[in-house]
Protein backbone atom coordinates (compact mmCIF):
# COMPACT_ATOMS: atom_id res chain seq x y z
CA UNK A 1 0.00 0.00 0.00
CA UNK A 2 1.52 3.32 -1.09
CA UNK A 3 -1.00 5.73 0.42
CA UNK A 4 -0.63 6.26 4.18
CA UNK A 5 -3.62 4.80 5.96
CA UNK A 6 -5.36 5.58 9.20
CA UNK A 7 -7.65 2.78 10.30
CA UNK A 8 -9.86 3.85 13.20
CA UNK A 9 -11.01 0.86 15.22
CA UNK A 10 -13.63 1.78 17.82
CA UNK A 11 -15.86 -0.31 20.04
CA UNK A 12 -16.61 -1.40 23.61
CA UNK A 13 -14.30 -3.44 25.83
CA UNK A 14 -14.06 -7.14 25.07
CA UNK A 15 -15.05 -6.77 21.44
CA UNK A 16 -11.60 -7.90 20.31
CA UNK A 17 -10.24 -4.51 19.22
CA UNK A 18 -6.70 -5.03 20.47
CA UNK A 19 -6.05 -8.43 18.90
CA UNK A 20 -7.78 -7.45 15.66
CA UNK A 21 -6.02 -4.08 15.42
CA UNK A 22 -2.59 -5.62 15.95
CA UNK A 23 -3.38 -8.33 13.42
CA UNK A 24 -4.50 -5.80 10.82
CA UNK A 25 -1.39 -3.68 11.43
CA UNK A 26 0.85 -6.71 10.90
CA UNK A 27 -1.02 -7.77 7.77
CA UNK A 28 -0.74 -4.33 6.18
CA UNK A 29 2.67 -3.32 7.51
CA UNK A 30 1.27 -0.45 9.56
CA UNK A 31 1.99 0.98 12.98
CA UNK A 32 -0.42 0.34 15.86
CA UNK A 33 -1.67 2.55 18.68
CA UNK A 34 -3.69 1.43 21.68
CA UNK A 35 -5.31 4.62 22.96
CA UNK A 36 -7.05 2.72 25.74
CA UNK A 37 -3.63 1.89 27.19
CA UNK A 38 -2.91 5.61 27.34
CA UNK A 39 -6.02 6.26 29.42
CA UNK A 40 -5.20 3.26 31.59
CA UNK A 41 -1.68 4.59 32.11
CA UNK A 42 -3.05 7.95 33.18
CA UNK A 43 -5.46 6.18 35.55
CA UNK A 44 -2.69 4.02 36.99
CA UNK A 45 -0.65 7.15 37.70
CA UNK A 46 -3.61 8.79 39.44
CA UNK A 47 -4.12 5.75 41.66
CA UNK A 48 -0.41 5.47 42.45
CA UNK A 49 -0.31 9.14 43.44
CA UNK A 50 -3.52 8.86 45.49
CA UNK A 51 -5.47 11.29 43.35
CA UNK A 52 -9.18 10.69 44.08
CA UNK A 53 -10.36 9.50 40.68
CA UNK A 54 -14.00 10.39 41.35
CA UNK A 55 -13.00 14.02 41.96
CA UNK A 56 -12.96 15.58 38.48
CA UNK A 57 -11.26 18.76 39.68
CA UNK A 58 -8.43 16.79 41.31
CA UNK A 59 -7.96 14.63 38.21
CA UNK A 60 -8.00 17.68 35.95
CA UNK A 61 -5.37 19.42 38.07
CA UNK A 62 -3.03 16.42 37.70
CA UNK A 63 -3.74 15.52 34.07
CA UNK A 64 -0.62 17.24 32.75
CA UNK A 65 1.83 15.76 35.24
CA UNK A 66 2.69 12.20 34.09
CA UNK A 67 4.95 11.70 31.07
CA UNK A 68 3.33 9.11 28.81
CA UNK A 69 5.01 7.36 25.89
CA UNK A 70 3.33 4.82 23.60
CA UNK A 71 5.19 2.48 21.29
CA UNK A 72 3.62 1.68 17.91
CA UNK A 73 5.14 -1.71 17.06
CA UNK A 74 2.21 -4.17 16.74
CA UNK A 75 4.52 -7.01 17.79
CA UNK A 76 5.66 -5.18 20.92
CA UNK A 77 3.33 -2.30 21.83
CA UNK A 78 4.83 -0.49 24.81
CA UNK A 79 3.44 2.02 27.28
CA UNK A 80 5.54 3.87 29.84
CA UNK A 81 4.77 6.42 32.53
CA UNK A 82 7.64 8.65 33.63
CA UNK A 83 9.99 6.17 31.95
CA UNK A 84 8.63 3.07 33.72
CA UNK A 85 7.03 0.18 31.84
CA UNK A 86 3.42 -0.10 33.03
CA UNK A 87 2.09 -2.54 30.44
CA UNK A 88 1.21 -5.11 33.12
CA UNK A 89 -0.16 -3.02 36.03
CA UNK A 90 -2.51 -1.01 33.81
CA UNK A 91 -4.47 -4.21 33.06
CA UNK A 92 -5.60 -4.85 36.65
CA UNK A 93 -9.27 -4.72 37.66
CA UNK A 94 -8.50 -1.75 39.90
CA UNK A 95 -7.41 0.28 36.90
CA UNK A 96 -10.19 -1.11 34.71
CA UNK A 97 -12.85 -0.04 37.20
CA UNK A 98 -11.38 3.46 37.58
CA UNK A 99 -10.49 4.30 33.99
CA UNK A 100 -13.97 5.45 32.95
CA UNK A 101 -14.00 8.10 35.69
CA UNK A 102 -10.57 9.41 34.71
CA UNK A 103 -11.20 9.32 30.96
CA UNK A 104 -14.44 11.29 31.38
CA UNK A 105 -12.52 14.36 32.57
CA UNK A 106 -12.29 16.88 29.68
CA UNK A 107 -8.74 17.94 30.58
CA UNK A 108 -7.59 14.32 30.41
CA UNK A 109 -9.27 13.77 27.06
CA UNK A 110 -7.84 16.99 25.62
CA UNK A 111 -4.31 15.92 26.52
CA UNK A 112 -4.79 12.37 25.27
CA UNK A 113 -6.31 13.46 21.95
CA UNK A 114 -3.40 15.85 21.35
CA UNK A 115 -0.87 13.09 22.09
CA UNK A 116 -2.73 10.62 19.91
CA UNK A 117 -2.90 12.98 16.95
CA UNK A 118 0.82 13.65 17.33
CA UNK A 119 1.57 9.91 17.19
CA UNK A 120 -0.78 9.33 14.25
CA UNK A 121 1.00 12.06 12.29
CA UNK A 122 0.65 11.50 8.55
CA UNK A 123 -0.86 8.05 8.93
CA UNK A 124 0.25 4.51 8.24
CA UNK A 125 -1.34 3.31 11.47
CA UNK A 126 -4.18 1.31 13.02
CA UNK A 127 -5.62 3.16 16.01
CA UNK A 128 -7.96 1.49 18.47
CA UNK A 129 -10.13 3.19 21.06
CA UNK A 130 -13.58 4.56 21.73
CA UNK A 131 -13.57 7.92 19.97
CA UNK A 132 -11.06 7.56 17.15
CA UNK A 133 -13.51 7.80 14.26
CA UNK A 134 -15.65 10.44 15.95
CA UNK A 135 -13.16 12.77 17.69
CA UNK A 136 -9.48 11.88 17.31
CA UNK A 137 -9.46 11.25 13.53
CA UNK A 138 -12.94 11.81 12.09
CA UNK A 139 -11.29 12.13 8.66
CA UNK A 140 -9.82 8.59 8.85
CA UNK A 141 -10.45 6.86 5.51
CA UNK A 142 -11.27 3.55 7.20
CA UNK A 143 -13.53 3.45 10.24
CA UNK A 144 -14.59 0.25 11.94
CA UNK A 145 -16.94 -0.17 14.90
CA UNK A 146 -16.21 -3.59 16.37
CA UNK A 147 -18.78 -5.03 18.72
CA UNK A 148 -20.02 -8.35 20.16
CA UNK A 149 -22.69 -9.59 22.51
CA UNK A 150 -22.35 -8.70 26.19
CA UNK A 151 -21.86 -12.36 27.12
CA UNK A 152 -19.12 -12.88 24.54
CA UNK A 153 -17.31 -9.71 25.57
CA UNK A 154 -17.47 -10.64 29.26
CA UNK A 155 -16.14 -14.13 28.58
CA UNK A 156 -13.21 -12.72 26.63
CA UNK A 157 -12.40 -10.13 29.27
CA UNK A 158 -12.60 -12.67 32.10
CA UNK A 159 -10.24 -14.87 30.11
CA UNK A 160 -7.71 -12.04 30.15
CA UNK A 161 -7.97 -11.81 33.94
CA UNK A 162 -7.29 -15.45 34.88
CA UNK A 163 -4.76 -14.31 37.50
CA UNK A 164 -7.58 -12.60 39.41
CA UNK A 165 -9.87 -15.21 41.04
CA UNK A 166 -12.55 -12.58 41.58
CA UNK A 167 -12.87 -11.86 37.87
CA UNK A 168 -15.59 -14.38 37.12
CA UNK A 169 -17.62 -14.02 33.93
CA UNK A 170 -20.63 -12.83 35.96
CA UNK A 171 -18.63 -10.21 37.85
CA UNK A 172 -16.81 -9.14 34.70
CA UNK A 173 -20.06 -8.72 32.79
CA UNK A 174 -21.51 -6.53 35.55
CA UNK A 175 -18.37 -4.37 35.69
CA UNK A 176 -18.31 -4.21 31.91
CA UNK A 177 -21.95 -3.09 31.72
CA UNK A 178 -21.19 -0.31 34.21
CA UNK A 179 -18.19 0.83 32.19
CA UNK A 180 -20.14 0.71 28.93
CA UNK A 181 -22.83 2.89 30.50
CA UNK A 182 -20.33 5.42 31.81
CA UNK A 183 -18.38 5.55 28.55
CA UNK A 184 -21.52 5.93 26.43
CA UNK A 185 -23.11 8.68 28.52
CA UNK A 186 -20.13 10.89 29.39
CA UNK A 187 -20.21 14.44 28.03
CA UNK A 188 -16.64 14.40 26.71
CA UNK A 189 -16.20 12.17 23.64
CA UNK A 190 -18.72 9.43 24.49
CA UNK A 191 -18.38 5.95 23.05
CA UNK A 192 -20.49 5.99 19.92
CA UNK A 193 -20.40 4.64 16.39
CA UNK A 194 -19.37 7.14 13.72
CA UNK A 195 -22.12 7.53 11.09
CA UNK A 196 -19.78 6.33 8.34
CA UNK A 197 -18.15 3.50 10.31
CA UNK A 198 -18.46 -0.11 9.16
CA UNK A 199 -19.89 -2.18 12.00
CA UNK A 200 -18.50 -5.67 12.52
CA UNK A 201 -20.12 -8.00 15.05
CA UNK A 202 -17.42 -10.39 16.23
CA UNK A 203 -19.68 -12.59 18.38
CA UNK A 204 -19.64 -15.48 15.92
CA UNK A 205 -16.36 -14.63 14.18
CA UNK A 206 -12.89 -15.84 15.02
CA UNK A 207 -9.95 -13.45 15.14
CA UNK A 208 -8.73 -14.34 11.66
CA UNK A 209 -12.13 -13.59 10.16
CA UNK A 210 -12.27 -10.17 11.81
CA UNK A 211 -8.76 -9.29 10.63
CA UNK A 212 -9.60 -10.46 7.11
CA UNK A 213 -12.75 -8.31 7.03
CA UNK A 214 -10.87 -5.16 8.08
CA UNK A 215 -7.95 -5.79 5.72
CA UNK A 216 -10.40 -6.26 2.85
CA UNK A 217 -12.17 -3.04 3.77
CA UNK A 218 -8.86 -1.14 3.87
CA UNK A 219 -7.80 -2.45 0.47
CA UNK A 220 -11.17 -1.64 -1.06
CA UNK A 221 -10.99 1.88 0.34
CA UNK A 222 -7.57 2.52 -1.17
CA UNK A 223 -8.73 1.28 -4.56
CA UNK A 224 -11.57 3.82 -4.74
Amino acid sequence: MNVPLVIAMDGPSGSGKSSASKGVARALGLRYLDTGAMYRAMTWWMLQNEVPVQDQAAVAASAGKPVLESGTDPDNPTITVDGADVSAPIRTREVTNAVSAVSAVPEVRARMVALQREIIGTGGIVVEGRDIGTVVMPEAPVKVYLTASEAARAARRAGDLTADPGATVTVTQAEQARRDRLDSTRKASPLTKAPDAHEIDSTELNLGEVIEAVVRLAKETQQT
